[in-house]
């Protein structure tokens, strides 16, 4: 389990700029946006007593746990259904995360295994510091070693 949470907003086509600018006063680094379309049918549109426009956009907002709360909470004040984005949003919680960087010292707490996995990136790191990067410097490697068994008073 890590410590965090995806807030994922779906928001009417040209919203995602107001969902990050929230997202961002309280905390959140950044997102990704994906370009969707909705299938509501008239039915929604009648329950919500709200036109619903088909091109939307879906923004994705890795967060902290901590943040998360307050990361919804101004996102759906800026767009949410009451506004012109007329999104929705909702988080889920992040099992596992790869690539990750904290922003300060303040970096959420390693989850369970982490330390493994630390130790397992130095072995993997130790074991590879002296082996050739590409063929060209394996090939002076060897022909290196090669040289080192041949008199200096011997030549071809």
């Amino acid at each position: 389990m890590t410590n965090y949470e995806l807030i994922m907003c779906i928001v009417n086509t040209g919203f995602s700029d107001i969902v990050m600018s929230a997202a961002r006063e309280k905390g959140a680094r950044g997102g990704t946006v994906l370009h969707a379309r909705g299938t509501a049918n008239k039915d929604a549109e009648e329950f919500f007593h709200i036109t619903i426009q088909p091109d939307k956009e879906i923004v994705m907002i890795l967060v902290p746990k901590k943040i998360r709360d307050d990361v919804l909470h101004a996102v759906y004040q800026a767009a949410g259904l009451k506004t012109e984005g007329q999104g929705i949003s909702f988080s889920l919680p992040v099992t596992h995360a790869v690539g990750l960087t904290a922003a300060t010292n303040d970096a959420a707490p390693k989850a369970e295994g982490d330390k493994k996995s630390e130790s397992s990136d130095k072995k993997a790191k130790a074991e590879t510091a002296d082996k050739p990067t590409d063929k060209k410097e394996a090939a002076d490697k060897k022909e290196s070693a090669d040289n080192q068994d041949v008199p200096a008073d011997k030549t071809e």
